[in-house]
């Protein structure tokens, strides 16, 4: 199991800190949370930096902050990915005359502050590479973006602007892993090295669903584990949490440990990552699958 990490997409998830089931009484700032919980696992998954880029500042003190074997897996700002943000989420300096086209939101498509993105968030968390606990960078793409050639140059253009970084990429769509694009799609992953991300995701008639295939593209595997909430997966106008809420049950990840264990044999590295934050579900069902692949 040395090969296998399994942790949480985030430590600091609001759901879970308002709760007393995980950090002890008296852990309240951001430095004991992450102590701890670098105590009881070996990786993370950093979820803030799809809402604003990183800090070289934070990096330093999350190195500094954990064991020198933890790793840091970080979500791309979703400027980086397509997602449309809030013009507030960039740096001031970027915002320029952006303004809001739907529901709040800008999609950013001006050339220069894109790689400007890139050069910023790369810079931000050099101190995490530099340490040697830099794991993977996500780039979760949105349910609207299908496989076609505008987005395999999209991809191919992120991974030349991470030269150097490590990335894996999330589909939202089916288009990329139905049946007849499947074998292609994973070949061209293959064929640049990228990491694809084993999603585990609400099965739903529609074309926002990914089905769970599990298979490796590089020398890292990289699950993500979602939960199951069929009815609030694709859901407008609910609170991130009410998405994810779904706290496995023994028999399903007994059949996570199952995959993880044959694919961990064929790889050097493999991230099993909880998503399934409400409370402390994702912490709960992250413990439970050590312990599994632990006997």
């Amino acid at each position: 199991m040395n090969n296998i990490f399994i942790g949480t997409c985030s430590w600091t998830d609001r759901s879970l800190i308002s709760t007393d089931e995980f950090y002890p009484k008296g852990v309240k700032t951001s430095e004991g949370r992450l102590r701890y919980y670098s105590s009881i696992f070996r990786c993370v998954e950093v979820d803030s930096s799809f809402y604003a880029l990183p800090s070289e500042r934070n990096s330093r003190l999350w190195v500094e902050r954990t064991p020198e074997d933890f790793v840091f897996n970080i979500k791309a700002f979703a400027v980086m990915t397509h997602h449309g943000i809030r013009p507030e989420a960039l740096p001031p300096d970027l915002r320029g005359n952006i303004q809001s086209e739907e529901k709040g939101r800008v999609f950013i498509k001006d050339k220069e502050i894109i790689e400007e993105v890139f050069r910023r968030f790369k810079e931000a968390i050099e101190p995490i590479r530099v340490r040697n606990k830099l794991g993977i960078v996500v780039f979760q793409y949105p349910p609207w973006f299908k496989k076609e050639a505008e987005s395999l140059k999209i991809i191919l253009e992120a991974k030349r602007y991470m030269e150097g970084y490590e990335i894996g990429v999330e589909f939202r769509n089916r288009s990329w892993l139905d049946e007849n694009q499947r074998s292609d799609t994973l070949s061209f992953l293959r064929d640049n090295q990228i990491t694809y991300i084993i999603s585990d995701a609400p099965q739903v008639r529609d074309s926002r669903t990914v089905p769970y295939i599990v298979d490796c593209t590089t020398d890292t595997a990289y699950f993500r584990f979602h939960g199951k909430n069929v009815e609030n997966w694709l859901k407008k106008d609910i609170q991130t949490f009410e998405r994810y809420d779904y706290e496995y049950n023994e028999n399903e990840l007994m059949a996570f440990a199952s995959d993880i264990d044959r694919i961990s044999r064929k790889v050097r590295r493999v991230f099993a990552m909880f998503n399934n934050h409400r409370g402390s579900q994702a912490i709960r069902n992250a413990l439970t699958l050590k312990r599994i692949l632990s006997n």
